[in-house]
């Protein structure tokens, strides 16, 4: 648990006590590869923070094409946001990508510790803050960067995945198909 006490000293500073508290509302759990944690549909009653292992947020448009929305890997936080924070079903997947030890605080805990631990509820609002502007960030890139420099603030971001993650889903990150994709990184690696 010290990887997630360490994510919170980041921004707030809990005192022993709070820090127990706070772990005791946690649950701790190992996932095999292709599990899902959130089915598109449900409504997202936990957060998750990967201690070990990689989750990928995806949904399925009508087409039945994948589109990842998003990766955590060590020490990141996921959850559907809109499901979590509207408590209604939402349209996003969680799955695990390779052997995951996984953090899960339910809603109703979140919304308890807010009360008896406050520096929690700015904790929270930071990692909210940093998502909705990273979020923001990325949706500009798609509307405005070609498709190499996407790559390359992928590769960037999330350098230890691109050996561990399927090409497919990178390229589905980046908003290309398989097929360009992987004629652009043939070349890419050319240059």
């Amino acid at each position: 648990m010290a990887l997630i006490l360490e994510n919170i000293a980041k921004h707030v500073t809990l005192t022993p006590e709070e820090q127990a508290l706070f772990l005791s509302k946690l649950e701790t759990q190992i996932y095999k590869p292709k599990t899902i944690l959130l089915n598109a549909g449900e409504v997202c009653k936990h957060s998750y923070f990967v201690n070990s292992g990689i989750l990928r947020s995806f949904n399925i448009n009508d087409n039945i094409v994948e589109h990842v929305l998003s990766f955590a890997c060590e020490g990141w936080w996921m959850s559907d946001m809109y499901s979590y924070f509207s408590q209604k079903p939402g349209q996003l997947f969680i799955e695990v990508l390779e052997e995951a030890e996984v953090v899960s605080l339910s809603k109703e805990n979140q919304e308890q510790l807010y009360l008896e631990i406050p520096k929690l509820e700015r904790f929270f609002r930071i990692l909210i803050e940093n998502s909705l502007v990273a979020n923001q960030q990325r949706l500009m890139d798609n509307l405005s960067l070609p498709a190499e420099e996407r790559f390359e603030k992928f590769s960037k971001k999330y350098g230890t995945l691109i050996h561990k993650v399927p090409q497919k889903q990178i390229a589905s990150f980046i908003g290309v198909t398989p097929e360009f994709f992987s004629k652009m990184k043939a070349r890419l690696l050319k240059k």
